[in-house]
C-alpha cells in the first residue's frame, strides 16, 4: 500500500480518485467539444475521419484513468504516454478535417490550441510520475 499510496491518486481509492485530476475533467469536456464539432461534419464522414476523431478524442480521458488504476507511477506515465499520443492524433485529424472541408479550419483553432495546451500539462504530469519511480 505504500507504494500505491506515494503515487497520491492510489488506485485502492476508487475510480473517484481520477476525478480529482484536473487534466482528466479537461479531457473530458474535450471530447463533448470533439463530438459537438464533428456532429456537422458530412455524413459520408462518419465511418471515416469523424469516427477517428471521436476514437482518439475519446482515448485521452480513458487513458489516463487506466494508468491512474494501474497504481503505480511507472504505469500511470506509461498510459499518460498513450494520452498524449491521441492528442497529438486528433491535432491532426482536426487538421485534415479542415482542409477536407469539413469545418472551416478557424473552427478548430481555438480547440487545437486547447489540445497543445491539455499536452503539455499532461507531459508535466509524466515528468512528475517519473520522478516519483526513483
Amino acid at each position: 500500500m505504500a507504494g500505491a499510496a506515494a503515487v497520491g491518486l492510489e488506485a485502492a481509492g476508487g475510480p473517484e480518485c481520477v476525478r480529482n485530476l484536473e487534466i482528466w475533467r479537461d479531457a473530458i469536456a474535450l471530447v463533448q467539444e470533439i463530438y459537438t464539432l464533428s456532429r456537422a461534419w458530412p455524413k459520408s464522414e462518419f465511418y471515416g475521419i469523424t469516427a477517428q476523431a471521436r476514437r482518439a478524442a475519446v482515448s485521452v480521458p480513458v487513458n489516463l484513468a487506466e494508468g491512474v488504476g494501474r497504481g503505480s507511477p511507472a504505469e500511470t506515465a506509461r498510459f499518460c504516454q498513450i494520452a498524449v499520443g491521441s492528442l497529438y492524433e486528433l491535432d491532426t485529424l482536426l487538421e485534415l478535417a479542415g482542409q477536407l472541408g469539413c469545418h472551416e479550419p478557424l473552427a478548430s483553432a481555438g480547440l487545437r490550441r486547447r489540445i497543445t495546451e491539455l499536452s503539455r500539462r499532461i507531459s508535466t504530469f509524466i515528468r512528475y510520475q517519473r520522478t516519483r519511480q526513483k
